[in-house]
């Protein structure tokens, strides 16, 4: 099991730019075999994932909606994963999460807070 800490969150004006982080915590699993992904909860919506990583980090997928803003890097070594946010739109505003990108997944953490907005 992996205990997932997120972060880097704010309230940042159109334009702007953001990077979360991804700590697993606790990790009893090797953080290192598995892709995660990111994920995006917008207000009074469904999760959705917006991208993810490979294991090795070679691999990367993104959605549209953020594709050619957003980069997506993790760091083994400090079981970290990234997202690099530019450009950043009000319809980027929701909760984010990361995770396996797909089930079964590992608990889910608290997220951290995105609200773009002038």
């Amino acid at each position: 099991q992996v205990q997932l800490v997120e972060s880097g969150g704010g309230l940042v004006q159109p334009g702007s730019s953001l990077r979360l982080s991804c700590a697993a915590v606790a990790s009893t699993s090797p953080f290192d075999v598995y892709a995660v992904a990111w994920f995006r909860q917008a207000p009074g919506k469904g999760r959705e994932g917006i991208s993810c990583i490979s294991s090795t980090g070679e691999d990367t997928y993104y959605s549209d909606s953020v594709k050619g803003r957003f980069t997506i890097s993790r760091d083994n070594a400090k079981n970290m994963v990234y997202l690099q946010m530019n450009s950043l739109k009000p319809e980027d505003t929701g909760v984010y999460y990361c995770n396996k990108p797909r089930a079964p997944f590992w608990s889910w953490g608290q997220g951290t807070q995105v609200t773009v907005s002038s």
